[in-house]
């Protein structure tokens, strides 16, 4: 019972101070900025200029890992039942002002929460089970396929005008 005890409460005090989980629904890990609200991690996504949520759906399960937010190590990954929260619910009002409070960069402002409820999820990541042992090997993975590309190489006279800068000064 106490090492249920302190699971749970390790689970909730990584949660709460990480600003990015890795969450695995049934494809590949993906890092979701969320909140810990009400016992549970919320996430938003699936819609226009959001992040996106592929492999989680509603009454399934997922694995999410919480990294340190300071080192970035893996401190304890738990098992989470997902469930989407209807819109118009108090619940879905009760997580969307938490969510709001989190979202950096929204297009839109403060008529973000409107889109939410029109055009994406909300999913509450109930825990149900914890563990803090460490892997066995390395869990590096192949980068997805993405359409960001590395930039461009350098002009070729770039380096000469940047250098002519700071010889002004």
């Amino acid at each position: 019972m106490t090492e249920e005890l302190l699971g749970s409460a390790l689970v909730e005090e990584a949660t709460k101070k990480s600003g990015l989980v890795w969450v695995r629904g049934t494809g590949p890990a993906r890092a979701l900025w969320h909140v810990w609200f009400d016992g549970a991690a919320f996430v938003v996504g699936d819609g226009p200029g959001e992040q996106p949520l592929p492999g989680l759906v509603d009454g399934g399960t997922a694995e999410v890992t919480v990294r340190s937010k300071d080192k970035g190590g893996r401190l304890v990954a738990w098992t989470a039942a997902v469930r989407e929260i209807a819109h118009g619910t108090e619940e879905w009002d009760a997580a969307v002002a938490e969510l709001k409070g989190k979202r950096l960069n929204a297009p839109d402002g403060e008529a973000m929460t409107g889109r939410w409820g029109r055009e994406c999820r909300v999913l509450r990541l109930d825990p149900r089970s914890s563990t803090t042992e460490l892997p066995d090997g390395s869990l590096a993975a192949v980068p997805l396929p993405s359409a960001a590309t590395t930039r461009d190489p350098v002009p070729s006279g770039l380096p000469k005008l940047l250098l002519k800068r700071r010889k002004r000064r």
